[in-house]
């Protein structure tokens, strides 16, 4: 799930012309604006170092040769490793690519999309209906979730492609050599049925207030929070954002709030309990194309259609335990993840950031 989304904004008309050919001078300023913000941030910008990408099953499209395309993304571990596939997919594919990824924030990955000073995002179903579209509630439902983003957002100049498998959105989980002790527990509906004592709860203090947060889905599978037959006050602990996993690896509570594509999950052994009763709305990853970039090159949606697919929270959950646990490069992960599946091959060189 992105947590960090902002404000919803109303959409922009795109500028016409091929892709990479646009308001230059806006470009570079949006350049030069974003190395300031991240200075600023104390960050270093992930797009200084890509593995060069030759074809493997992504074939190159003619008419991309010469061609500009820009790939931006947001600056957290999973955006950076999405964002450095599509990068890669798209330099497999024949063109000149920029890399726009490690962009603080969502709204301005948005607004570069918008603007058609990018041309290439994955963004998540649930970010683009709640915050971008600004609808007060999601859709639990996977697929109604996609279409009806895609359907909403069509009039903003953006084609949702299909959506990956992997679903980040929230979750509570259990270290994994507590289930037993918990009789076997594997769905969320499972914890009403246990004694009070054991329904302790460990969650951040944004999931605590949430209107998708913890009172509300306590209701939902039937549990009163502050009530003595509940979930009583004293059994939920309030944590820094981050600190919900190992305070829950290490037994400070028996369920703790997670984001079902974290890393750490697998790092730590720990059990992601179904949410059986469909309270939490979809967050699915899918990858988004200005609609007049797709208009030309409509071989980019055979591309992401190949990717997609095996992108699932599983394998997305690996992915980024690769670069929060074992302290790899975004790029390099996306790289030897792409290789190993057959989309592409490895080339000289590198591509460097533009």
């Amino acid at each position: 799930m992105d947590v960090d989304a902002t404000q919803p904004t109303a959409g922009r008309p795109v500028s016409p012309g091929r892709p990479g050919r646009r308001r230059r001078g806006s470009l570079a300023a949006i350049f030069a604006s974003l190395a300031l913000i991240l200075t600023g941030c104390g960050l270093q910008p992930a797009t200084s170092f890509v593995p060069a990408a030759g074809p493997g099953s992504i074939e190159e499209i003619p008419s991309a040769d010469g061609e500009t395309i820009t790939v931006t993304s947001k600056n957290f571990t999973e955006q950076l490793i999405l964002g450095k596939i599509a990068v890669l997919a798209m330099q497999a594919a024949g063109f000149d690519v920029k890399d726009l990824t490690n962009v603080p924030g969502s709204q301005p990955v948005r607004e570069l999309m918008l603007s058609g000073q990018a041309d290439v995002t994955w963004e998540y179903t649930g970010t683009a209906w709640l915050t971008y579209l600004g609808k007060k509630q999601g859709i639990p439902d996977q697929q109604k979730q996609y279409k009806a983003v895609r359907k909403a957002d069509k009039k903003n100049g953006l084609t949702w492609l299909p959506p990956a498998p992997l679903n980040n959105t929230y979750a509570m989980a259990v270290r994994s050599e507590a289930v037993d002790d918990l009789g076997g527990i594997s769905k969320l509906s499972e914890i009403k049925d246990l004694p009070v004592k054991e329904r302790t709860f460990c969650v951040e203090s944004e999931f605590n207030s949430r209107s998708d947060g913890l009172n509300p889905m306590l209701k939902h599978y039937g549990m009163k929070r502050g009530s003595p037959q509940g979930v009583p006050n004293d059994n939920i602990g309030i944590y820094d954002t981050g600190a919900v996993y190992s305070a829950t690896d290490n037994g400070a509570c028996n369920f703790g709030e997670v984001f079902t594509t974290d890393g750490r999950i697998e790092a730590l052994d720990l059990t992601v309990l179904e949410d059986d009763k469909h309270f939490f709305p979809a967050y699915n990853g899918a990858a988004v194309v200005r609609t007049e970039v797709l208009k030309e090159f409509p071989q980019i949606a055979d591309v992401f259609a190949q990717i997609s697919p095996e992108l699932t929270s599983d394998v997305m959950r690996k992915l980024n335990g690769k670069v929060d646990v074992q302290g790899m490069q975004p790029a390099q992960v996306a790289f030897d993840w792409m290789v190993k599946e057959g989309f592409i091959s490895e080339a000289d060189g590198v591509l460097g950031s533009q």
